[in-house]
């Protein structure tokens, strides 16, 4: 089943969660045939769940730590995500890498501790500018797939990606469909190779300047199975719009 998740960011208080939802689950209510994610902040993780549980739209988390619990200020754990209804996490979003200093190492173990938690992670995967003019846009995205899954390559069927190249994201400036169709079947090209036994149930999105003009576009691509849509979902319309778009 096709994956369309928002990604809010830092963005909608617990009343605006609130507000949003109140919209935006009439609008999906008839659609089954794909698999809708919402990712708010953590401070509304609580209205989301409270609203979503009787709905079909699943609640995703932004980021995780991998321990269980402990001395780390500031942090959430797996469990804490559990209690509050969240079946998804976004893991190693090219901010949490290039803003936060979040290396592979760390990203591993959070997938790592996602799998062993019950929890779906989604990871994002994705080349800068400059490595995508110098030609590494494969090499740069092959590097963080191997290292990511290092040590769990059996686990792919439970593990779902995202390509979202960073010189796309929040600049209006997308890939084009062909280009990352190009991404997106070299990606399930090495998952074959990484555990041929699990091959084809692994999901790729697209993320990435994703809007309600483009994304029917996307969807359409023989290797993309879903969209990781940043800015456009937050507008309930909008985001509605993209999840009927295919």
């Amino acid at each position: 089943m096709k994956l369309i998740a928002g990604n809010w960011k830092m963005n909608l208080t617990p009343s605006e969660t609130r507000e949003y939802l109140s919209k935006f689950l009439p609008l999906v209510e008839d659609i089954s045939d794909r698999e809708i994610l919402l990712c708010p902040p953590f401070t509304s993780l609580c209205v989301a769940y409270e609203l979503l549980r009787e709905s079909k739209v699943k609640l995703g988390a932004q980021n995780c730590h991998y321990e269980q619990k402990g001395a780390y200020t500031g942090e959430i754990s797996l469990n804490m995500l559990k209690d509050l209804g969240v079946s998804y996490v976004i893991i190693g979003h090219s901010e949490r890498r290039w803003i936060f200093g979040e290396s592979d190492e760390l990203i591993n173990k959070k997938l790592t501790a996602c799998l062993q938690g019950n929890i779906r992670p989604v990871l994002c995967v994705g080349e800068r500018l400059e490595e995508r003019e110098a030609g590494l846009t494969f090499k740069v995205v092959e590097t963080q797939i191997r290292l990511a899954l290092s040590g769990i390559e059996h686990y792919t069927d439970s593990i779902d990606i995202a390509y979202e190249p960073v010189w796309a994201i929040g600049t209006g400036n997308p890939a084009t469909p062909e280009d990352a169709q190009l991404v997106h079947a070299f990606i399930k090209d090495l998952l074959h190779q990484i555990n041929p036994q699990h091959a084809g149930k692994t999901r790729v999105l697209y993320g990435g300047s994703v809007n309600p003009k483009n994304a029917g576009d996307f969807m359409k691509m023989k290797d993309v199975d879903g969209l990781l849509v940043g800015g456009a979902s937050l507008d309930p319309e909008s985001f509605a719009q993209i999840v009927k778009s295919f």
